[in-house]
């Protein structure tokens, strides 16, 4: 069975497509490169021992979107990843977030309700709680207002696919909110390989342990929590990838509960900024150069997993350790550098 993955030459995209071709599954992948490298074909395909199909445009392109279901239309499922992602960012270019993740979330609806069936998978985000009032955060926390453009993307996301499916009966969905992946796959094949500065935490301390980073910077240690530093939910990526082929082959087997349905993706367990720093030196040996500077806009203060619902009903749940994922991710950094070499 052909199953599409957008955005799946991204961290989170990659881990899945190789997971879903262990599965047995044949990828199609559409990227248009814009935060990441064609060579991630090359690690799927070391991984695996297929290259997957790769379309390369960009899903605002809503006539490129119609050609390409044309040209594929034996599809038995979509994992949708493309999305801008980084918190920070999505403040400082709100428009740039709001066209990127909504219209090619719009454009592939558009072709998947012309099908009498349709298997959808949404990667979404714990953004989607905001600030929630306790911990851990359940699927039945309230949706807040979001912190961040960027958050706000993922909520609206999710409304339009549930108001779709409530008048599409064919098209099934299922939203996973994923808290914080990192790490990379044991291979050191594929892993986060963010282009520029990278934005999210792992690869900035990764690439300060390597020297191509003078600094890491601690956003704030004066936050309500044990050690000052925000908290969140970090799951191993490889255990993430394995929650979308999960997921997918729910939809598939006609087990979800109505068409439309909503899991947290997480380990059930918080980490804080400083917990991540302490786990990657003993890890890797390598004492970190770090500094605490001011807050950054649009960061909650703590959000970790109530991982029930995803365990029991899903069947799935996180297996790798914060210590696994950081041991991953620094294999990972030093074998990108001996790429370069």
């Amino acid at each position: 069975m052909k199953i599409l993955v957008t955005g799946g030459l991204g961290f989170i995209g990659s881990h899945t497509a190789v997971a879903l071709q262990q599965a047995g599954y044949e990828v199609v992948i559409i990227d248009n490169c814009s935060n990441a490298s064609e060579t991630v074909l090359h690690g799927i395909e070391a991984i695996t021992g297929i290259r997957p199909h790769f379309e390369k445009f960009d899903l605002r392109e809503k006539g490129k979107v119609r050609e390409f279901f044309g040209k594929y239309g034996d599809l038995a499922g979509v994992i949708h990843f493309a999305a801008s992602k980084a918190v920070g960012e999505s403040v400082e270019e709100p428009l740039l977030y709001y066209e990127n993740n909504l219209a090619s979330l719009i454009y592939l609806l558009q072709e998947l309700e012309k099908q009498d069936k349709a298997h959808f998978i949404f990667s979404s985000s714990c953004t989607v709680y905001g600030q929630a009032d306790t911990m851990p955060i359940t699927e039945e926390a309230p949706v807040k207002p979001a912190e961040s453009p960027y958050g706000n993307t993922k909520q609206i996301g999710e409304e339009i696919i549930r108001d779709t499916c409530r008048v599409r009966p064919g098209l099934q969905a299922i939203s996973l909110r994923y808290f914080n992946p990192i790490g990379a796959h044991p291979s050191a094949a594929i892993g986060e390989l963010p282009l520029g500065v990278p934005q999210n935490l792992v690869p900035f301390i990764t690439q300060t342990a390597m020297g191509m980073r003078e600094q890491l910077s601690v956003f704030g240690n004066d936050y309500p929590t044990p050690d000052g530093t925000c908290i969140r939910d970090y799951i191993h990526v490889v255990d993430l990838a394995r929650a979308h082929v999960v997921a997918l082959q729910r939809l598939m087997a006609g087990k979800n509960q109505g068409n439309y349905e909503v899991f947290n993706v997480g380990t059930g367990k918080g980490s804080s900024v400083m917990e991540v720093i302490e786990s990657f030196e003993r890890v890797s040996g390598v004492p970190l150069n770090y500094k605490v500077v001011d807050r950054r806009a649009g960061d909650v203060i703590q959000a970790w997993a109530d991982t029930t619902k995803a365990n029991e009903t899903l069947g799935w749940k996180a297996e790798s350790s914060l210590d696994d994922a950081m041991r991953s991710a620094w294999t990972w950094e030093q074998e990108i550098q001996k790429r370069k070499a």
